[in-house]
């Protein structure tokens, strides 16, 4: 069985046991959260709309952390011109624990 959930706009598929990383969340560490659930599969078919409305997935937050060191540089060519800078990305890492229909 596995799940569409939504999260920071951005779309994951899920299913009981596995550690995603998302985008940064409001929630500390150990505490429970749920998403909105866009699609639900198991072994008697998928279910979208208004199928899913009362599913649920809740998930466990296991860390919050940042991404590797990405490089970002920018320059034009012939004008001396050039700019280095370095981005981390902070996620939060969460164990999904329940996906219920």
């Amino acid at each position: 069985m596995y799940a569409i959930i939504d999260n920071g706009n951005k779309q994951y598929k899920v299913a009981e046991g596995d550690v995603i990383r998302l985008e940064k969340l409001a929630a500390a560490e150990g505490e429970t959260v749920s998403f909105k659930v866009l699609m639900v599969a198991d072994e008697s078919g998928i279910k979208t709309g208004a199928e899913v409305e009362s599913a649920k997935v809740t998930a466990t937050v296991v860390e919050h952390a940042k991404a590797k060191k990405i490089i970002v540089f920018k320059y034009k060519a012939k004008k001396n011109e050039r700019k280095k800078q370095g981005h981390r990305q902070p996620f939060t890492a969460v164990k999904i624990e329940k996906i219920e229909l």
